[in-house]
């Protein structure tokens, strides 16, 4: 996957793990589409009221969404850690839960069928190494600049 190589411990980006972090972090990903299939020139896929989902920018508004609702979470220090420079902290799967919130977990769950503790689970570890990736100055790359990394 280029950007993506070495991001998460192992190496090993499972396809459910990729539309989890597109659905997180980029939205296109949210049909479910597979790649092989040419994306057919129509409306935004339709989402749940409520899920705050922008049209380019995933559930949660893009990379900078997830850093603020971990920001709003109490775990400012974490998000930070992963734009930063320095090294990566981990974050407890459960947290990491209560921080995106159960609707939007259950919203990529189904997406990705992978059960909401396995997708927790597989999240905490690789969002670490993915946001340090996509922000290697330090800096939040814009929500095209998040998605192309995506298609890269």
């Amino acid at each position: 996957m280029g950007l993506f190589d070495n991001a998460v411990p192992g190496g090993n980006i499972t396809k459910p793990l990729m539309i989890a972090l597109g659905a997180l972090l980029v939205g296109k990903m949210l049909s479910g589409r597979s790649e092989e299939q040419p994306a057919e020139p129509q409306a935004p896929v339709p989402t749940p009221a409520g899920t705050g989902t922008s049209a380019d920018g995933g559930l949660l508004g893009g990379l900078g969404g997830l850093l603020d609702k971990l920001k709003d979470a109490g775990h400012g220090g974490v998000a930070d850690s992963w734009v930063g420079t320095g090294q990566n902290q981990p974050i407890n799967a459960n947290d990491l839960g209560a921080a995106i919130g159960p609707q939007v977990i259950r919203e990529i769950a189904q997406r990705t069928g992978l059960n909401e503790q396995e997708l927790l689970q597989q999240l905490s570890v690789a969002l670490p190494g993915i946001v340090d990736k996509l922000t290697p100055n330090g800096q939040i790359p814009q929500n095209h600049q998040v998605a192309s990394a995506f298609n890269g």
